[in-house]
Order: structure tokens, then sequence, then C-alpha cells
């Protein structure tokens, strides 16, 4: 009880102040406001954009702490120290909390650069323009440590997310408002603007030793490259992972990205909670394996030579691309965000069927950036509306041609 009205004593504190968007924001973090409408016809639900945010992150937790794992591990095979993990999740050599202690203090600074600087954003336009705070950066705060490189600088990933927070979402008034999907625009600006970094073909492995002929002079270096699946095979090299570790995750990449397995667990959970449309999953799947068997056709029919650059991705099996990258990843939790995706039935057809079927294609035609699924939702998220609208207007037209057949 004395809680209770402490917590209602600084409310009446902070009441009508500038910062009662700040206080309001930690208030019902946890719990639902009290506040009651006195007017218009409303529904009562038993969530709202908070908790909604919330069933999307806890969906995102078992990815976050599996990357953790597999950075640790990608590390240890690189050093040697340990083999490739036999038994897949049953090995002892990958779920060691070795594995998992490297990768948890490389990539929990990610993770708070990303919330701290995004949602300290979020705050100041809130108290700024006197609006309630928008919990719609809980999502994209935990999005963005996992879409990209884990060795990132911090001070470049700050200044991502100043740029994907201010002009990606604030410009346009908030959440709810945007165009483009937030975390989608960070991970862009990193690549245009420091495309070293964000190459696409490369996964760094912490505290490793390059194999050069500096060794042998006796220096070292801090880090080695490892090659990911989509890289190899962008430069026609094979590949060295079974499709079992593709799908298990047991491959360098980002963070989130790897297990395919989790990933679809987590798409399951979203569907299951009605968060996730599964329309927008499926019909990006669908386009990806279409674009993919289009290609594999190509190398069958002898349309094109081994000696082109574009035929080893033309000649992976049409499904493993959804294995590869961060296809699923991006199908699952970043196609089907509510606010940037279309949102009418038929639409949300049309938008992931395009998804995946440009993803592959920048896959292929594209070697210096193998990982297309980002553009492809970025792209995909402009013609949205246009998709919309045409769906809209297509279903006007059917009816106002039954309405005149029956008054004819």
């Amino acid at each position: 009880m004395a809680l209770k009205q402490n917590l209602h004593n600084l409310k009446e504190k902070y009441k009508g102040t500038k910062m009662a968007p700040l206080f309001n924001g930690f208030h019902t973090f946890l719990y639902a406001p009290n506040e009651t409408a006195h007017s218009g016809g409303h529904i009562r639900g038993a969530d709202d954009l908070k908790r909604t945010m919330n069933t999307v992150i806890m969906a995102l937790v078992p990815c976050l702490l599996f990357g953790m794992f597999n950075a640790g591990y990608q590390h240890h095979l690189q050093t040697g120290e340990v083999s490739q993990a036999v038994g897949g999740f049953f090995s002892g050599e990958f779920w060691n909390m070795s594995n998992f202690w490297v990768g948890f203090l490389k990539i929990i600074p990610l993770v708070l650069v990303s919330y701290v600087i995004g949602l300290g954003i979020e705050f100041i336009f809130a108290i700024k323009n006197g609006h309630e705070i928008e919990e719609g950066y809980l999502v994209t705060g935990m999005l963005v440590p996992l879409i990209v490189p884990v060795d990132i600088p911090l001070w470049m990933l700050a200044v991502a997310v100043i740029f994907g927070v201010v002009i990606g979402k604030e410009v346009f008034g908030g959440t709810g408002m945007n165009i483009l999907n937030p975390a989608l625009l960070i991970r862009a600006f990193l690549f245009f603007a420091y495309p070293t970094w964000m190459s696409g073909d490369k996964v760094w492995v912490t505290g490793a030793v390059e194999r050069t002929n500096e060794i042998a002079a006796g220096s070292s270096a801090d880090a080695i490259s490892g090659e990911t699946v989509l890289g190899s095979l962008a430069q026609g090299q094979e590949v060295a992972f079974s499709v079992a570790d593709m799908f298990y995750g047991f491959i360098p990449g980002s963070v989130g990205e790897t297990s395919t397995l989790l990933i679809l667990a987590g798409a399951l959970f979203l569907i299951f909670s009605k968060i996730g449309s599964w329309r927008i999953m499926l019909s990006a799947t669908l386009g990806a394996l279409v674009m993919g068997f289009m290609f594999n056709k190509v190398v069958d029919f002898g349309w094109i030579t081994e000696s082109s650059k574009f035929y080893a991705l033309m000649d992976t099996t049409f499904w493993h691309h959804l294995l590869l990258g961060g296809f699923a990843f991006g199908a699952v939790y970043m196609a089907t965000d509510p606010v940037t995706a279309s949102q009418t039935t038929k639409g949300k057809w049309i938008y992931g069927f395009l998804i995946g079927f440009i993803s592959v294609l920048i896959r292929v035609f594209n070697p210096a950036y193998p990982e297309g699924v980002m553009l492809a939702i970025l792209l995909m998220n402009v013609f949205a509306p246009t998709i919309d609208h045409y769906v809209v207007q297509g279903n006007v037209k059917r009816r106002m041609k039954r309405l005149k057949a029956k008054t004819a």
C-alpha cells in the first residue's frame, strides 16, 4: 500500500509537467495504466503496444542466447581449441559455458548501446513534444544487435542508431508513422556509410590469431575473419558446412541469423500469439523458393557456365536459400513489422512473395553484397502502401460491378 501511495504521489507531482511522459513510461512498463476512456465506443483488450513489443522480444531471446554461444564457438573453432561440433544440439563442445561467455562479453555491449541510445532519443522527443513515450523501439533495440557484425565499433553503432531513430521514425511522427523498418534502416546506414564493416561476406571471430606470414615473424593480430556460407558461395568456393549445420545454426554469421530452427520456433510463437503475419512469412518463403528454382533451371539448361561469377549461387539447391544468411530472420521478424508491411490480406501475399523473390535475386546478382534480404524488405516497405492502394481499388471496382449488375 505504501508503494502504491508513493507512486500515486509521484504521478501527481509530475502530472502536467514536461517530465510526465518519462515517469509514465517507467510507471507503466510492467503494469497496465489505470486510465479509462470516457467517450466513444471502445473495446478493452488485455494487451497494449508495450505488451506486444515484449512478446516479440520473448521470441527473439532464444536467438540472442544461441548467438552468444555460437559467437564463442566460432571463436574457439578458429583458434583450434575445439573441433567441429558433432551431435548438433547435444554436443558438449558447443554448449560449453566458455563459448557463452566469449559471446556474451562481445555482444552485450551492442545490446546496451542500442537500447541506451535508442530509448534515450525516444525519451528526449517525448519530453520535447509533450506526448507519451512510444515503445516501438523496444523491439528495434533488440533487433539491431542481432543483425550487425559482432565486431562493429560501438561508436559506429551509436551513430547508426541515432540516424535510424531520428531520420527513420521521429521525423515521420514516431511509432506507427514510419514508412521504413527502423532496424533495417540502421543496418542500411551502416552498410552504405561503413561498407568495409558491412560487406556481408565475413564475420569477425574475437581473439583469434591471424595465420599470415607476419605470424611467422613473431607479430600477431587481434582477430581473424571467418568466411560465411554466403561469402564462400559468392566467391565460387565450396561450402564446408552441412545442411544440418546450417539449419541448427553452427555456422558463422550475424548474431541472430544463424539458427533457422530457433527462428522457425520464434515464427510459430508469433503466429500463435497473432502478432506475426503467417501470410507474409509463407509468401516470402514461396517467393525465395520460386526464384531459387528458376536459377537452378537456368543452370540445368546450360544457359550459364561454371566460369561465371554467378554460377555458384545459381547452382545452390533452391531450398538451401532458406537456410543461408539472414533470409529466415528477416522474413520472420522484420518483413512482418505491422507498421511498414502491407495491411490488406491480398497485399500481404504480394508483399511477402516479392520480398522472397527479390532477396534471392539480389543475393545472386550482387556478389559484393550476397545478403539481399535487407534491401528487399526496405524496397517493399516503400511499395507496401501502393500495393494496398491497388488491392483496395480492385475490391471497390469489383463491388461496383456487382452493384451495377444487381440494379440493371
